[in-house]
């Protein structure tokens, strides 16, 4: 009996008859051979047929076949070695599923506006499939990276009453005549997991009230937060490095062949794998871009084009520390060397992307954080389950966040964050 298997399995294959079920991206003929581009969801090859070796009814449907036309092929998989995938399939047999006309997305260049507004079936394209596929291998090498590190995978509400963050990009929602908000953050919540299990990690769905426009900037976006308890600062940077190593190695070893469609250069990303990332000060920072002739003084955050030129004098993320507690959100602490800045710590992505992660060491001591809430100008009740962490066997703990869409944009090396997400939501579109 003839096997049914996926084209990705195809190198276990060769010179096998073997059926598949796949969609049509594309067609040419010349005569009497016609060349199907095809697709199954696991990657894109080549199907032949030739007109002397199939029936005539097989020859005339395949004559016929649409874009996105679904159909189930018997034929004998060929190495290749011309093509980005290395093997091709001659098709001997044919039964088409279903054949409309119309697909809106032509194989010709469309805006990317235009694409975002089909993405339902733009996820169909080699492009969106090869981020996707990098997408999957950063979430697995997530899992395993923080498993094999004890932590334990802890979910964060996505209602919340309290900001993490600042209160200016907040979803507000009447949630039952109460005041709540989309999450911005897990977390506040996550600390309370690290105070239960030691170290563990959220990964979910976040949200802030700006427009998705920006090439850094979206309105929904995934968040993968580690809290640990007992850990200092220095601690949380050796184990951000460690992870963030894993999770590129793992890329380059499951994903050459997507980083080969997207036209991604590999040995961009090796560095990273090494290890071994510059930890910059605030002060350093500021130091390197005044020395290049940029307008910055001692107390600015960083926008695009100072993390840009930061990240492009190294060859691997680098470690900017300890910036001033006046840009910095309220429940971290205070360097005890210099207490105008917190033990903090953002990474900054080679190549002109900016921050990936941003951590610190949090505030352990209940006086001092119930302290830094009220200069915050927030709402002490809001956050009393906050500071009974601290009161009820408070430790040092620290924690980081990663922006997932950002450092996909990065590994892919996309012009605009929002092909690194499923569905991006656009504020003033109700299209998926």
């Amino acid at each position: 009996m003839t096997e049914l298997i996926s084209i990705k399995d195809s190198s276990k294959h060769v010179d096998e008859e073997v059926k598949m079920h796949v969609w049509l991206t594309d067609k040419r003929s010349s005569g009497k051979i016609i060349f199907l581009q095809l697709r199954d969801g696991t990657a894109f090859f080549q199907g032949v047929i030739r007109k002397n070796d199939v029936s005539e009814e097989v020859f005339e449907a395949a004559k016929t076949l649409r874009q996105e036309a679904s159909f189930y092929i018997t034929g004998t998989v060929h190495k290749d070695e011309r093509s980005h995938f290395g093997y091709e399939i001659q098709i001997s047999d044919l039964k088409v599923v279903s054949n409309n006309e119309g697909y809106p997305i032509g194989n010709k260049e469309h805006g990317v506006d235009f694409l975002l507004d089909h993405r339902h079936l733009w996820l169909r394209s080699k492009r969106p499939f090869a981020i996707m596929q990098i997408r999957n291998t950063m979430f697995r090498a997530t899992v395993d990276f923080f498993e094999k590190e004890g932590f334990v995978k802890f979910d964060a509400p996505i209602f919340m009453h309290s900001a993490p963050e600042g209160t200016t990009q907040l979803f507000h929602v009447d949630y039952f005549d109460h005041d709540a908000y989309l999450s911005q953050s897990g977390q506040l919540y996550g600390e309370a997991g690290a105070m239960a299990f030691g170290k563990i990690f959220t990964f979910g769905p976040t949200f802030r009230a700006e427009e998705s426009k920006g090439r850094r900037h979206m309105t929904e976006f995934w968040m993968m937060e580690p809290e640990m308890a007992w850990m200092h600062q220095d601690e949380s940077l050796d184990l951000q490095e460690r992870y963030l190593a894993y999770m590129v190695k793992q890329v380059l070893e499951n994903n050459e062949y997507e980083l080969k469609i997207l036209g991604r250069d590999p040995e961009k990303l090796r560095p990273t794998t090494e290890g071994n990332f510059v930890r910059l000060s605030y002060d350093d920072a500021v130091k390197m871009l005044q020395e290049a002739g940029r307008d910055f003084k001692w107390g600015d955050d960083f926008g695009a084009p100072d993390e840009g030129y930061i990240s492009e004098q190294y060859d691997r993320p680098v470690f900017i520390m300890n910036y001033p507690t006046s840009i910095k959100p309220f429940y971290m602490k205070k360097n005890p060397d210099n207490p105008k800045e917190y033990l903090c710590a953002d990474v900054i992505a080679p190549e002109g992307y900016g921050e990936i992660f941003g951590g610190s060491e949090r505030e352990g001591n209940y006086e001092v954080l119930k302290q830094q809430i009220l200069d915050a100008g927030l709402n002490l009740e809001d956050y009393q389950w906050y500071l009974d962490l601290r009161q009820f066997g408070g430790v040092p703990h620290s924690g980081f966040g990663m922006g997932f869409e950002r450092t996909i944009a990065w590994i892919c090396h996309l012009d605009h964050i929002r092909e690194a997400i499923p569905f991006p939501r656009l504020i003033n579109r109700m299209q998926p």
